[in-house]
């Protein structure tokens, strides 16, 4: 069987020139590329996608016209042992893999793949000869669409830009400096990695300061009343402030006099107030100028606050840089303070400030999304509750949070598990106004209920179902139309709070829910089921 143009025993020395050795992975790589181009019509243009960094995309490079440097090879490093070749135009293609299951007949290249003996046990001679005899039966290959946002090559990082640290040149897309100097660098020494100190400052004794000029605020505590500048920046001291500095602990000040060329460096006040500037999108503001090089900021407005966490990580592994804030998607109220950020030295280094600033130039790292006053429908489930066997209670707990949010209600509905008449029942609400509808009961995995069925026929789309929150696992959110729905199980009927008081915020926000911000909720998403509730005072959510 031919590998492209060539023969097993000639694509092997190909595969020797090209990669040093025949690897196993690259020959296996080989079969599937030709697997992959025996599927696809004669004549299209098409691109690749290696779904692992070894081996394989050199086996596309070599039997295809698709290489990493093109743009037309694109590694997904998802560590699978997989390819796909597909229209560049239109995404449809195949995807070949090496199957779990026909390794059972191929016993070296099984111990090769799974890794089940050491590399200097393996038997070369044996494993070659099977991936010969194999070929195309070890492999699987089913048709494949790429998605639209997936295709094409993309730019090539915009704009070519000489990095204000190292002076190389580099793409504008990569921020204002280039990532090595943002700290990716693999060197240990390089433009804009080594710590640069701090500059020399010279202190005097606190009687040699009058009529000198503080060089910097300086805080006064006094345990458990008072903690504030009582000396700041810039400010003039005289004889009557020698004691008080002394009861303070502080016997030698810096005062500017003393101060030498600060050439490279900046005041920590200066740093604060560059932040200050670029960290607050909508909805926030700084509570006041820079004082003792920290700023702190508060909501302009009730609403969800949302903070960019990666960039805000980022930010804070810039040497002698910190921004802490409260968690995101918490519920804030205006005028509450939500982040605080300050140089921690002194004075900062330019280049450490450059690369703060330069994370920071990617938009804000926090903003307060407003939530919406939305017209709740109240979807009640349940044949008990629906025949007056039991009193409804659950529209009750639906009502008050959604007012707390400051929503007004639509109407309630109460149906039995029956899926017609629940369809029904989300039409009515529909019906009369309902914007978001929240269902209750009847997503557990008993036969007899019938509450998701009943969203579905009612035109339930974009539906996430199941959330790693305890209680309230059987979650269900999506949208019918126009509206929002979210199906809350009856564990809210027991428990004061649940997966319900996470989600129902950033729905009324307008934040977009997707399954992995779902799967996200797990870490923090255990209820300590405390008997007195500080939600959301407390961890509960807090990932």
């Amino acid at each position: 069987m031919l590998i492209g143009p060539y023969t097993h025993d000639a694509f092997m020395e190909e595969a020797r020139k090209f990669h040093g050795y025949p690897a196993p992975g690259l020959i296996i790589g080989g079969y599937m590329v030709e697997m992959a181009r025996r599927a696809l019509p004669e004549g299209i243009l098409f691109d690749a996608i290696s779904e692992t960094g070894q081996c394989l995309p050199d086996a596309v490079q070599m039997l295809t016209p698709c290489t990493i440097g093109n743009g037309w090879l694109r590694i997904r490093n998802f560590g699978l042992y997989a390819l796909s070749l597909f229209d560049k135009h239109t995404g449809v293609g195949v995807r070949v893999h090496i199957d779990s299951q026909k390794l059972e007949r191929f016993p070296e290249i099984k111990a090769w793949f799974l890794k089940l003996k050491p590399k200097r046990e393996q038997d070369t001679e044996r494993l070659q000869q099977e991936i010969r005899e194999a070929a195309f039966d070890l492999l699987t290959l089913r048709p494949v669409t790429i998605r639209p946002d997936a295709l094409g090559h993309g730019g090539k990082g915009g704009a070519i830009v000489a990095c204000p640290l190292c002076g190389e040149y580099h793409p504008s897309a990569f921020g204002g400096i280039c990532r090595s100097c943002q700290g990716e660098s693999p060197y240990e020494v390089g433009p804009g990695l080594s710590f640069p100190g701090q500059p020399e400052l010279r202190a005097v004794p606190v009687e040699e300061a009058v009529g000198k000029h503080a060089l910097h605020d300086m805080t006064r505590i006094v345990p458990g009343e008072s903690k504030g500048a009582e000396f700041v920046a810039g400010q003039e001291l005289g004889a009557g402030d020698v004691c008080r500095l002394q009861m303070m602990g502080r016997n030698r000040v810096y005062v500017r006099e003393e101060t030498g060329d600060m050439q490279g460096w900046v005041h920590e006040d200066e740093a604060a107030r560059a932040f200050g500037e670029l960290m607050p999108g909508d909805g926030i503001e700084p509570e006041g100028p820079a004082r003792e090089g920290k700023i702190n900021f508060r909501a302009t407005h009730d609403g969800v606050l949302v903070v960019d966490t990666r960039r805000l990580e980022q930010f804070n592994l810039v040497p002698d840089v910190m921004c802490a804030t409260r968690h995101t998607h918490g519920v804030v109220l205006a005028g509450t303070r939500v982040a605080g950020t300050r140089a921690i030295p002194l004075y900062l280094s330019t280049l450490n400030l450059a690369k703060a600033t330069t994370l920071l130039e990617g938009g804000p790292l926090f903003s307060v999304a407003p939530m919406r006053k939305a017209k709740v429908g109240v979807l009640v489930t349940g044949t008990e509750v629906f025949r007056g066997i039991i009193e409804d209670k659950f529209a009750p707990i639906i009502t008050q949070k959604a007012n707390q949010l400051g929503c007004d209600m639509a109407g309630t509905v109460i149906a039995p598990d029956d899926a017609p008449l629940i369809t029904r029942g989300v039409h009515d609400l529909l019906a009369a106004g309902a914007d978001l509808i929240v269902t209750t009961a009847g997503l557990s995995v008993d036969p007899d209920d019938m509450t998701r069925k009943g969203l579905l026929d009612a035109g339930l789309t974009e539906m996430l179902h199941g959330v790693p929150v305890l209680p309230g696992t059987m979650t269900l959110i999506g949208r019918i139309g126009g509206a929002q729905v979210i199906g809350v199980p009856a564990c809210a009927l027991f428990f004061k709070t649940t997966a319900l008081d996470l989600l129902l915020p950033r729905l009324l926000a307008g934040l977009s829910v997707t399954r992995l911000d779902l799967a996200r909720m797990g870490h923090g998403g255990l209820c300590m089921e405390c008997r007195s509730c500080s939600f959301p005072k407390c961890p509960f959510g807090r990932g």
